[in-house]
């Protein structure tokens, strides 16, 4: 219980409550009113971080402690006892919670409370019986003339710099400040005002007569006067509410106009000046300041206010800045002093930036004050000066930076602060579609203008960023043919009239070059025909603007001027660069790969860098800056050129066009350069290099220029540097967290990045091709890899203790390794690599029989862990064949329960039959099939009269001896069968029908001259004969050995003769292909005499023909002269005579740079949500389509879909393996998006099947397509044999 305190103790706690609320005085002396201090006090614990830290808390928080802290234990106790009946909850707060209920509502308490708050209360009379004792004592004095000030001052106030003032003084006060008082008198009660609390003034009855005398203060001559009253109405914006503030600010405007009215102050001419010192400018730029200062800060807490104190403080600026004479003579406005104030309309911008105000702005500029928009667009188009006379300005600006700012200002740099003021403003209002309505706005006078470029490119700038915006705005045929007039002068040959060409163009350029940067801008310039170019004619602006570019670069070639060497440059790397927005993409390539602006570029590179090697180095007694300056801007100029020769990597078709120049190496280079700097792409591009990176990666030729580049070496190395090396050499303030996920996120990155780089197989055959193992006896732990054959020597082929003690961190960093082999070896191809070279099979065995718990009994079960686990997933992943209703892939988590994986595991092959679905029943008569599928489609309608007949019309069509002789009809009446019987809602075409169409169709075609694309091979006895010699690889015997238990699985082939059958018809294939490939040598192949990879056609072909070697060569054969082959059939395209012979040694199949070109390009339009994920995610679209269409979707679709693909193919055409891709992505998309927020769409695309798919389901999409799009997709396919054009 707290005793009644002593008289001492008394006075120690009034003078530790008089420290704490001196303490406290500022936030105190800031409230409005009594509640709000005593709001403040009640909330002082939430916001003052020292609450703690005051006596007198402290002083409260012992006596508290003395008196109740033996109650609070006493019942902490006793609750204890209870078992926790009483609490609220469990745990130790439940219990500190009761025991604080139980202590308040003791007797003890209520005692403690009512001394405390009784010794309390004495403490605080005992100070205000102080103040009154002070207070009077003061007024004795002040009555005997001490103080002149009215005003009192107690020692004893929360702020000694504020004193208390009544009501009588503020009237007498506002009497003393009337006109007609001497200066003196008014001063004094200015002064007697400023010191006073700004709460006390501005709520007092006589306040709306003060504020009068004070605004007509401001208007006096005297500036000590006008100053004071400034500084009070300063310190009353900071510390009144709003109302008040309004008031204060309407009345500021008043004094400003009333000020502007009188004095009539004319604006400067010639050589005259305007002086900032003379007493009424000086006044007036100091009351703006304030208003200016009050404009930018009320933005921050008026919203806060109703909205009619924030429209009157609007309304009362623009009555002002609108006040305008008109008389012949110019007089200076509000708006020139503004302009002066805040050149940038820094107080504008803001107004503008939130809804709340920008509403009130915008009604208002509509409703009555229209004419600031006009006054603003009047003062753009009437600004005479011209380029001299803006250097003229800079000149005199220059000379007189060396000293202080001048205080005269010239009518011309009023008149341009003015105009820059006046764009700021115009600029802010065209971005918002309110604002834009206020458009068009009729002006007096129009003429020829050059308004201040930079601020003129930063409101362009700015109207480009915003979508809306620009689409009104800018991307409109009349602006794009202001902006291109200029180019086509110049291309014409014709005068321009533009005074500056050389400084103008360039930043004509940077805005034609974010204009075209969106999609809306793109479509603009590739198909709209809206530029006159001479004679009648008319041409779109993007073959305008590849013209100007070569002639530019032409004129480089040539020989440039002296002098003017580096502005050529510039306005050349300009042009380039707005050209480079629209062949970074599909379509911008489409439209403009025939100008062959890649060749131009490489061209002037190559001169350019022969050029920098003849520069002279620096030596003494000659002029070393020219030399150098010389050096780095040639330097510079090569950079440009590499950089936009590198983004023609953006596409598939412009990765071979780069290959074609020959610079690839050199460019990889470069952007490896830009990588390691952390450099951006360009000023437009946010997603880094990962798109080219996975562009360049799924060639040949690409990966080589990575790895020579040292970016292969690089991911690996910071791969590893995150997996192993972490941040524990790093201090640490508190121990990171055991990673949960096999792949940590700080990983992640790094793992994705991988991903990209292997996901073709054309790149891992090129690192992993004839590239060996260490397999060392012993490694350290510093020994750090440093090439893709390293990681896999240290992550995966982890078959050592050696390897194992090498790691730090060996579980989490081998369930890395195994993770990314699960992704590599969902590439078939790269699979047969890693098992030809490595046996990576053998080895995961291996490890699960060394994972038994038990090595001396044959029953030993396996050991469960993360490791193995995962081991057992690759092993499923890589043994069985098959699609999503083929095969069960086990899942890599645990599960709930006694049984946690029950999933069998295994150490030798075959892997248990659990893995492998059941396939469907096999039907070998077709007529048998064909009446089952009848009776069900019977059965469903309730008739058994007028069966449907699907099916026996396709097979009657192919027997049948009256079919139509001429290509054409026959293969629409064969489309129209199929289409029949794939839409009439049973299970389709069975595998033999689907055999025997491919079969029909392949061999019509190939009778027909018009389908024929390629020479048929020949064929003779000696073909036969020389069988002996074909030897094949490692590669192809696992990948028949893979085709085979595939086929055994689904009851397509016997088991009997399979393999020899299969034998046969890969020699008979890779004979009569290998008649076909260029014989040159070349560096990028990475075989000279055969296909790096597996013949997956092949294989198909063989399984849907039920192993009939001799029926599956004939379809071959006649497929190899048909322009599907090449995009179906990789294997019979690669390194072909039928190809130019440079595109034939660069290894890159058409199926790349054809088919996934379009697929890429078609996806941007059809289905942008899925080309926005690919894009985020820095993985392309046209690497999976790749991977899916070389192995045949094995792997991803069941064999009847994979039936129905090659037939889709070969019956309606090469065109629909494109849009046999964009069905899948179309169907795929809801997870895609999905997945891309997790950051897992490469591993998702890459190792989950597709399920659900059925190309019966999106065959009328693609018919879509083919309406859309087959004139532009099937005659550039057409177009193989020279792909340039």
């Amino acid at each position: 219980m707290l005793h009644r305190m002593s008289d001492e103790d008394e006075e120690q706690l009034a003078a530790l409550l008089k420290h704490f609320l001196r303490s406290v005085g500022e936030r105190i002396c800031g409230a409005p009113s009594p509640q709000s201090a005593q709001e403040i006090l009640l909330h002082l614990e939430e916001t003052d971080n020292n609450f703690h830290n005051y006596e007198f808390v402290k002083y409260l928080r012992r006596r508290l402690e003395t008196s109740l802290g033996g109650v609070v234990d006493e019942e902490i106790r006793k609750l204890s006892r209870e078992d926790g009946q009483h609490a609220v909850g469990s745990g130790h707060d439940a219990i500190v919670h009761a025991a604080t209920g139980r202590s308040r509502a003791s007797t003890q308490y209520q005692d403690a409370t009512q001394t405390l708050r009784t010794t309390v209360t004495a403490a605080v009379e005992c100070l205000v019986s102080r103040f009154d004792e002070d207070h009077s004592r003061k007024e004795e004095e002040m009555q005997h003339g001490r103080y002149a000030d009215d005003c009192s001052d107690s020692d004893s106030s929360f702020n000694q710099s504020y004193g208390f003032i009544r009501q009588e003084q503020l009237q007498t006060l506002a009497e003393k400040l009337d006109s007609s008082h001497p200066k003196e008198v008014r001063r004094e009660a200015v002064e007697v005002l400023r010191r006073a609390p700004p709460s006390d003034v501005l709520s007092c009855e006589g306040w709306p007569r003060l504020r009068h005398n004070l605004c007509v203060a401001l208007t006096e001559p005297d500036p000590e006067l006008s100053d004071h009253v400034l500084q009070f109405f300063a310190k009353s914006f900071s510390s009144s509410p709003m109302s008040v503030t309004q008031e204060i600010y309407t009345s500021l405007a008043k004094s400003v106009e009333s000020s502007f009215l009188s004095l009539k102050l004319s604006f400067p001419s010639g050589a005259a000046g305007f002086d900032i010192n003379r007493p009424e400018i000086s006044s007036l730029l100091k009351r703006m300041r304030l208003m200016n200062d009050f404009q930018k800060e009320a933005t921050a807490f008026w919203i806060r206010h109703p909205e009619k104190y924030m429209e009157e403080i609007i309304e009362s600026t623009f009555s002002l800045l609108s006040l305008h004479r008109d008389s012949p003579e110019k007089f200076l406005e509000p708006t020139h002093l503004l302009a002066l104030l805040d050149v940038q309309a820094t107080w504008f911008t803001k107004w503008m930036h939130g809804s709340y105000s920008r509403t009130v702005v915008l009604r208002l500029l509509e409703s009555k004050y229209k004419s600031l928009m006009e006054a603003a667009l009047q003062q753009c188009v009437l600004y005479q000066e011209r380029c001299q006379r803006c250097a003229r300005l800079r000149s005199e600006e220059q000379h007189n930076s060396g000293s202080d700012a001048s205080s005269v200002y010239s009518g011309k740099e009023l008149q341009y602060a003015l105009v820059v003021h006046s764009l700021c403003v115009l600029g802010k209002v065209v971005l918002y579609a309110n604002g834009r309505k206020l458009f068009p706005i009729q002006v007096a006078a129009r003429k020829d203008t050059l308004c201040p470029s930079g601020l003129v490119m930063a409101t362009l700038r700015a109207m480009c960023e915003r979508t809306e915006c620009a689409d009104q705005c800018l991307r409109q045929t009349p602006v794009i043919q202001t902006l291109m007039a200029p180019v086509v002068q110049a291309l014409g040959g014709g005068q321009s009239k533009l005074k500056c060409p050389a400084a103008t163009l360039p930043l004509v350029a940077d805005v034609l070059a974010r204009i075209v940067n969106t999609h809306g801008g793109l479509a603009l310039f590739l198909y709209e025909k809206n530029l006159l170019v001479g004679h009648g004619e008319r041409s779109t602006a993007a073959h305008v603007l590849l013209r100007y570019t070569l002639k530019l670069l032409d004129r480089e070639l040539s020989a440039p001027g002296e002098g003017e060497g580096d502005s050529s440059r510039a306005l050349c790397g300009a042009f380039i660069f707005v050209c480079r927005q629209m062949y970074n993409t599909c379509e911008g390539l489409q439209v403009l790969r025939a100008y062959g602006l890649h060749k131009a570029v490489a061209a002037a590179w190559r001169k350019t860098s022969s050029l920098s090697e003849t520069i002279p180095t620096p030596v003494p007694g000659n002029n070393p800056a020219t030399s150098t300056q010389e050096l780095q801007d040639v330097q510079m100029w090569e950079e440009t050129l590499l950089d936009s020769l590198l983004n023609f990597a953006s596409t598939p078709k412009g990765v071979l066009m780069l290959q074609q120049t020959g610079a690839m190496q050199e460019c990889v280079s470069h952007m490896f350069s830009r990588f390691s700097k952390k450099m951006q792409v360009s000023r437009f591009e946010k997603f880094g290099y990962g798109v080219m990176v996975t562009q360049l990666a799924a060639t040949t030729a690409g990966a080589t220029a990575l790895q020579r580049s040292g970016f292969v070496r690089a991911l690996v190395l910071e791969l590893w540097s995150a997996l192993e090396c972490r941040s524990e050499d790093a201090r640490a303030v508190r121990p990171k967290p055991t990673p949960m996920d096999p792949i940590d996120r700080s990983c992640l990155k790094s793992f994705l990045s991988l991903v990209n780089l292997l996901s073709s197989s054309q790149s891992t055959w090129q690192l992993l091709a004839g590239q060996h193992l260490a397999n060392k006896s012993e490694y350290t732990p510093r020994e750090v890899p440093s090439s893709v054959p390293d990681l896999i020597d240290r992550l995966i082929a982890v078959n050592s203790a050696a390897k194992i003690r090498a790691l730090f961190h060996y579980e989490q960093s081998h369930t890395f390794g195994l993770r990314l082999l699960s992704v590599l070896c969902s590439s078939l191809d790269s699979f047969l690599l890693l098992e030809s070279q490595y046996s990576i099979c053998s080895m995961l065995l291996q490890s699960q029989r060394d994972n038994v718990a038990n090595q001396d009994t044959a029953d030993g079960s396996f050991i469960i862990d993360n490791v193995s686990v995962e081991r057992n997933h690759v092993l499923v992943r890589v043994a069985v064949v098959g699609g999503p209703s083929e095969r069960r892939l086990p899942p890599r988590a645990l599960q709930q329960g006694d049984d946690p994986y029950p999933w069998p595991m295994f150490s030798s092959f075959p892997p248990p039959t659990c893995y492998t679905s059941d396939p469907p029943r096999p039907q070998q008569n077709p007529l048998g099939e064909i009446l089952s599928v009848l009776f069900v489609l019977v059965h469903e309608l309730g008739s058994v009269t007028s069966p449907r007949r699907t099916e026996p019309e396709l097979i009657d069509f192919f027997t049948s001896p009256q079919t139509a002789k001429t290509e054409d009809s026959w293969m629409e009446t064969c489309r129209r069968l199929y289409r029949k019987v794939v839409t009439a809602g049973h299970h389709g075409l069975s595998a033999t029908v689907l055999a025997d169409l491919l079969e029909k169709v392949v061999f019509h075609l190939s009778k027909h001259s018009t389908a024929c694309c390629f020479s048929p091979p020949g064929y003779n006895k000696a073909l036969e004969t020389s069988l002996d010699c074909v030897a094949l690889s490692p590669v192809e015997i696992l990948g028949m050995d893979v085709c085979l238990r595939y086929g055994i699985s689904l009851k397509l082939v016997q088991q009997e003769d399979s393999a020899s059958h299969l034998t046969l018809l890969m020699k008979h294939v890779k004979n009569f292909l290998a008649r076909r490939r260029i014989p040159v040598s070349s560096p990028l192949l990475i075989s000279q005499d055969e296909y790096p990879g597996y013949d997956w056609l092949t294989s198909t072909v063989f399984l849907m023909m039920s192993g009939d070697w001799q029926r599956s060569l004939r379809v071959l054969r006649n497929l190899s002269s048909l322009l599907t082959s090449a995009l179906l059939w990789p294997a019979s395209i690669y390194a072909s005579v039928d190809l130019p012979a440079r595109v034939a040694e660069s290894g890159m199949s058409p199926l790349y740079w054809s088919s996934a070109h379009y697929v890429e390009m078609l996806l941007k339009d059809e289905l942008q949500l899925v080309h926005a994920a690919f894009r985020m995610s820095g993985f392309t679209p046209s690497q999976m389509c790749v991977h899916w269409l070389t192995q045949c979707f094995w792997n991803f679709l069941d064999w009847p879909e994979i039936c129905h693909y090659v037939c889709l193919c070969a019956l309606m055409g090469a065109d629909y393996q494109v849009y046999a891709c964009l069905a899948v992505l179309k169907h795929l998309q809801p997870q895609l998006l999905q997945q891309t927020q997790a950051r897992q769409m490469q591993v998702f695309l890459k190792e989950e099947p597709i399920q659900g798919f059925r190309f019966c389901d999106y065959l009328d999409f693609m018919e879509l397509l083919e309406r859309r799009y087959r004139n532009l997709v099937l005659s550039d396919m057409k177009n193989i044999h020279n792909p340039d054009q």
